[in-house]
């Protein structure tokens, strides 16, 4: 995914001069083909991620559209003052590019476990999640982004991620995106949003019959919680939200808070999240999901 973004990000900025790059003093062997081709737009804020978010928020307030790179909870909850003040309060074009969401640096422990990010980012009123799934979900969301210009949030796994997409799909935010429909008659659907559909993917290679449709939300943000239930299929007797994040604050949180109001919705979805255990735990990311209680479908 990271290589994706930079692949995408050096070829939209060389269409639009006003798009910036920041890092915290990291990044590097990922960023320099930005850096190398728009040496002018990049910027090393060391590391002072509540400064470099100031700086972010004077940027996009002179037009910039600042994209500010770092490790999973280093560029929110470093600085979730500057991005609460600064940056979704004035609705500048500020991205907020999280590399390594859930568990993917699960060997580094707690501090780099991003599993309580979605819960910060998502009261933000005017932040928009951008949670990719897939490198080609990348590709979408950062077009997405630099056409829609505002606060946002972009969650990107590490490194390895399957291609799930056979193109670059189009994503509108709360909008579904069709994964994978070769059941026609199931009525389970798995609704999975950033690396929540790498997982569910892997399980619906162990399934030989009777798979649910799998579908993926990588856009979502507070106002668009009632597009939600006139998505569900009429056929639809369960549906799974997929995360790698804690059930708290998360995105099936988030999903259950849409169906309020719609009992025939909310007694159809059936979260599949990380538990707290996870919290305290030091392992790669698939011993840590399994630990979590990703593992496996059911």
């Amino acid at each position: 995914m990271r290589n994706a973004f930079i692949d995408e990000l050096v070829a939209l900025a060389t269409i639009n001069t006003n798009i910036v790059l920041m890092v915290g003093d990291l990044g590097f062997s990922v960023v320099e083909p930005f850096q190398d081709q728009f040496p002018d737009r990049f910027f090393n804020a060391g590391i002072a991620e509540q400064n470099m978010m100031g700086m972010a928020a004077g940027l996009a307030s002179e037009g910039c559209h600042v994209f500010v790179y770092s490790i999973a909870n280093f560029p929110t909850f470093r600085c979730a003052e500057q991005i609460r003040n600064d940056v979704d309060y004035h609705k500048l074009p500020v991205t907020i590019v999280s590399v390594g969401g859930g568990l993917a640096y699960g060997n580094l422990g707690y501090s780099h476990h991003a599993i309580q990010d979605y819960a910060l980012m998502r009261v933000m009123p005017n932040m928009l999640i951008a949670s990719p799934g897939d490198p080609m979900e990348v590709r979408a969301c950062m077009r997405y982004l630099t056409n829609n210009p505002g606060p946002s949030y972009l969650r990107l796994g590490k490194a390895g991620e399957k291609v799930l997409h056979k193109e670059v799909p189009i994503v509108q935010p709360g909008i579904w995106n069709c994964v994978s429909h070769s059941n026609k008659s199931s009525n389970e659907i798995i609704l999975a949003t950033g690396n929540g559909l790498q997982i569910a993917s892997s399980w619906l290679e162990l399934l030989e019959t009777q798979a649910p449709n799998l579908y993926s939300l990588p856009l979502w943000s507070m106002g668009v919680k009632g597009l939600q239930a006139e998505q569900v299929p009429k056929n639809c007797e369960i549906l799974y939200t997929v995360e790698d994040h804690l059930l708290d604050g998360g995105f099936s949180s988030w999903m259950i808070e849409s169906a309020i109001g719609y009992p025939n919705f909310i007694s159809k979805i059936y979260p599949r999240a990380l538990s707290a255990s996870v919290c305290s735990a030091v392992a790669s990311q698939g011993e840590l999901h399994r630990l979590g209680g990703l593992e496996f479908f059911k």
